[in-house]
């Protein structure tokens, strides 16, 4: 069984190599694939960089992605934030949002291009509204803390929301100290507590001091509420993960 698999993957490998000698810009995406992971060849970054350099020449959308990541990691390349800048550039303006949060992150850090707050906020602001929950995360941060945008708590809350819901436990926390202290939202400590424990359920240390601060605020009947609306928020997470 195992070897019909390799078979396969062996023979996959001489089709798109010759449709990919003829500049077919998918096979050449594709061998670039099968470089990186090992399927029918050895691993092997430096050829995975060269086929996706052919297809990203051509304006192939998902490689001009992964070239940019090469760089930007030094996977197969010398790690070069400017080359991760120009890539990360042609895939988002051709509206990938991996790329469009990625290339707001640049801007954000400074990586490969002068640092400019408003830019990151403007590609996180493509990203986000495509559903990216990194860039909905990162374009709350920005607004809470006035980078590149007036700062604004009811925006900041906004954008925690969305990436809370898709699961995010950063903006579970941020979404939770917002209630806390009442900014952008109404203060209220049972969604305090449901957003802060949820972020602590996924690990955030930090999340827990905050949900036993609160959780010492509320009624038991409050308590019983917030965690069933925890429940309630984690089972819709899963479920929209289950479906993707």
């Amino acid at each position: 069984m195992g070897e019909g698999v390799a078979q396969d993957y062996g023979q996959a490998m001489n089709w798109y190599r010759m449709a990919a000698d003829q500049g077919v810009a998918v096979a050449q995406w594709f061998l670039g694939i099968m470089h990186a992971s090992g399927e029918g060849v050895p691993v092997d970054y430096a050829k995975a960089v060269k086929w996706y350099r052919e297809a990203a020449d051509q304006g192939y959308l998902d490689a001009q992605f992964k070239l940019a990541v090469a760089y930007d990691n030094g996977y197969g390349v010398l790690e070069n934030d400017a080359e991760a800048v120009k890539w990360y550039r042609k895939a988002a303006e051709q509206g990938d949002a991996s790329a469009q949060f990625s290339l707001g992150v640049m801007y954000d850090t400074g990586a490969g291009v002068p640092q400019n707050h408003a830019e990151a906020v403007k590609w996180f602001r493509k990203a986000a509204e495509q559903g990216d929950a990194s860039a909905q995360f990162s374009l709350g941060v920005m607004y809470d803390t006035g980078a590149g945008v007036p700062q604004n708590h009811a925006e900041a809350v906004k954008w925690f929301r969305k990436a809370a819901e898709q699961g995010s436990a950063a903006a579970q926390y941020n979404l939770g100290v917002m209630y806390l202290k009442g900014e952008g939202v109404p203060e209220n400590y049972a969604k305090a507590y449901t957003w802060s424990n949820l972020a602590a359920a996924s690990g955030i240390s930090k999340a827990r001091k905050v949900a036993d601060q609160t959780k010492a605020l509320l009624t038991a009947e409050q308590l019983a509420d917030a965690q069933n609306e925890a429940l309630r928020i984690f089972a819709e997470i899963d479920a929209r993960k289950a479906k993707r």
